[in-house]
């Protein structure tokens, strides 16, 4: 019953390492991610909420060349999603995005 027990404990504790082990060059190779996330969202900064809700207009008109519109502001697809989300976030730069979008879609 001893050994069974000491085989038990042993087995557990290399399962847990093992487990722990798997799970740190995850995080690490997570963490360069999270950094070119923000840098990503700090280069669509640059574009105006004008210039973000002119780009979203003229997307909408013809959606087939988005990645093309896109790439000619040098963003992708995320990046214009991060930038319009933290315009949403002040209610003036929302309104200068509706209106410049409104003005697009005209």
């Amino acid at each position: 019953m001893r050994k069974i027990s000491i085989a038990i404990v042993a087995l557990t504790l290399a399962l847990a390492f093992g487990c722990k082990n798997q799970n740190q060059p995850t995080n690490a190779s997570s963490t360069p991610n999270n950094s070119n996330n923000t840098v990503s969202t700090q280069q669509t900064t640059n574009l105006s909420p004008e210039e973000l809700g002119e780009l979203g207009a003229k997307i909408k008109k013809h959606p087939a060349d988005a990645q093309k519109l896109l790439s000619e502001k040098g963003l992708t697809e995320q990046q214009f999603e991060q930038a319009v989300r933290k315009v949403a976030e002040s209610p003036q730069d929302s309104k200068r995005y509706t209106a410049a979008y409104k003005k697009g879609k005209a």
